[in-house]
């Protein structure tokens, strides 16, 4: 049968936690198949291990001190050349905007002396349309300072990571060199509202990735918990004010990740009640429709497997009145931003509450003690 490593890739936002997060919740129906995730568990979850080690291949550290990873990669591929026939896949986001010289080393690495048979590559991608306005709010979690305005233009310009990761011509340009044309797969992100093919309890995007990777979906029942849901406008802003507030050491500590990123933008302030959603500008919809159609051009010129349909890769056409009616990211509601604050001071409160510090568990339980006494009275 030999081994094949499937390459995930990217883009970011394009479901990829959610991917990753099927994979490890069926780590063991999988192997019955055949299909091994490398990993370290329970000591480090799939997903971190296959971050670090995208890491430490691109030579980044995101944050947090480069020897965290240092090492990684090469545990990584310990894993794969250890994996026994079948399918291995490696998965992270990060991985897309590599350098030529990073793409050459992994291949290398993965194809290498008692290394895979066959290498593919996985690009799982979406309309501009919807991935502009995530990556601002996916960079303004990750710490980023500036506004929605300032960073589109920087986006358009092609002065950016996000719009190096992004651009998927050249993402698979460099890590498909080399690579025979039907091991490069391209899997679209299915539009809103999209229906499984296989039933319901299915996902569009899973039955996607499983084929382009050649699998069958239902090795892998689990849905997985990972989301990376979206914020709305005030929300974000927040977010993004903090941020200016905060140092660059606070933003790199890691527990700026943990109550930032993970406690208010992932937990504490998705989902609320009448929350604006973050779009596109509408001056943008003629770039984001030119390259579009560029995009898919450059496909099927390339004659790449393709999975889904490359018109998935358009925006939603414009309604009538959305140059009047759309809500500009960085003049929000007043109101609705002190809400917002509001909300966000009252989670931190309480986590600081929570906290192992002796006078503040100690005044809270005097606390909670009073209250009680105060009701039997």
């Amino acid at each position: 049968m030999g081994r094949r490593v499937v390459l995930h890739v990217g883009a970011p936002k394009t479901g990829t936690t959610y991917l990753q997060s099927r994979l490890t919740a069926n780590l063991r129906q999988l192997h019955r198949h055949d299909v091994h995730v490398p990993h370290r568990y329970p000591v480090v979850a799939p997903e971190l291990f296959h971050f670090r080690a995208a890491l430490d291949l691109v030579g980044e550290d995101w944050g947090g001190r480069a020897s965290d990873a240092s090492g990684s990669w090469d545990q990584l591929v310990a894993k794969v050349r250890r994996a026994g026939d079948g399918t291995v896949l490696v998965s992270h986001e990060i991985l897309a905007p590599a350098a030529p010289d990073v793409v050459a080393r992994a291949k290398r690495d993965l194809l290498g002396p008692g290394g895979a048979d066959e290498l593919h590559v996985v690009c799982t991608v979406r309309d501009l349309a919807r991935q502009v306005p995530a990556a601002w709010q996916e960079a303004v979690k990750q710490g980023y300072q500036r506004s929605y305005g300032r960073f589109c233009k920087a986006f358009v310009r092609g002065r950016q990571w996000w719009a190096r990761a992004l651009d998927l011509p050249s993402v698979l340009a460099t890590w498909g060199a080399g690579l025979p044309p039907e091991h490069v797969h391209v899997v679209t992100v299915p539009p809103r509202g999209a229906r499984p093919a296989t039933g319901p309890g299915s996902d569009p995007l899973w039955e996607r990735f499983a084929a382009a990777c050649g699998l069958d979906p239902a090795w892998a029942p689990r849905p997985g918990e990972g989301r990376n849901v979206s914020l709305g406008i005030s929300e974000t802003q927040l977010i993004r004010r903090l941020n200016r507030n905060l140092d660059a050491e606070a933003r790199r500590d890691s527990h700026f990740d943990k109550l930032v990123r993970e406690m208010l933008a992932q937990e504490s302030l998705v989902g609320r009640r009448r929350a604006t959603p973050v779009t596109l500008p509408p001056s943008l919809h003629p770039w984001v429709e030119e390259r579009a159609e560029q995009w898919i051009e450059w496909v099927q010129g390339a004659g790449v497997h393709v999975v889904g349909d490359l018109a998935d890769l358009r925006p939603a056409p414009l309604a009538p009145d959305a140059a009047d009616t759309w809500a500009d990211p960085d003049h929000g509601r007043p109101r609705e931003q002190l809400s917002v604050a509001v909300a966000a001071l009252a989670v931190m409160t309480q986590e600081a509450a929570r906290r192992s510090d002796p006078d503040l568990g100690r005044i809270a339980k005097t606390r909670r003690q009073v209250g009680r006494m105060r009701g039997r009275g």
